[in-house]
């Protein structure tokens, strides 16, 4: 995937082996002028994933969905002004498992992943709520997303700091999707990752 929301496909077996320097993905691809390739994945045709921007929209996509058949690759996210793409998340099961997003303001809001529509392509529901305002002059934006199993912790990673919300601490932060999400405790609103421990 690259900054602008656009998927490519490239065969594997054709990349060179870990003996060299690589090549340049360009030479197989024709990202839009200024784009830089922001993931790459292996995705299983029926594998699920959440595709999200940092505006707090996304959607659960297959991983058939995410190949393009051309170099110019296909218009996978529709990304907001001034948004960015966060880097796919899998989906275990999409009836049993919870989203997690996490904001620079320091709001949390976890979710049924159910709750999000699977598309082909598109921009995507509204996974947290921020002003478009906001968003557009990236004073808030989202910092991270998790895909949480049932019974699973969700560790906070801020500076150098943890936290880690167990399923009964994250009930508090239980909502529907869209909204606004409550605020984490003091010196833990500026999370850098979020983190799943599994039981």
């Amino acid at each position: 995937m690259d900054s602008t929301g656009r998927s490519y496909s490239v065969a594997a077996h054709t990349l060179p082996s870990a003996r060299g320097q690589g090549e340049p993905l360009t030479g197989k691809l024709q990202p839009p002028p200024g784009a830089t390739f922001e993931c790459v994945l292996l995705p299983e045709d029926d594998a699920l994933y959440v595709i999200a921007s940092d505006a707090g929209y996304g959607f659960v996509v297959k991983g058939e969905d995410l190949q393009a058949k051309n170099k110019a690759g296909k218009a996978l996210l529709s990304l907001p002004g001034g948004a960015k793409v966060i880097l796919p998340r899998p989906v275990a099961d999409r009836e049993l498992n919870w989203l997690a997003a996490v904001t620079t303001e320091g709001r949390l809001l976890v979710f049924k992943v159910s709750d999000l529509p699977q598309l082909g392509k598109g921009k995507g529901n509204k996974i947290i709520g921020i002003p478009g305002e906001r968003v557009a002059s990236r004073e808030e934006y989202v910092t991270d997303l998790a895909v949480i199993a049932q019974g699973a912790t969700l560790v906070l990673q801020a500076g150098k700091r943890t936290l880690s919300l167990k399923p009964e601490d994250l009930e508090h932060y239980k909502g529907e999707r869209g909204r606004r999400g409550n605020k984490l405790p003091r010196g833990f609103q500026r999370v850098d990752a979020l983190l799943v421990e599994n039981s």
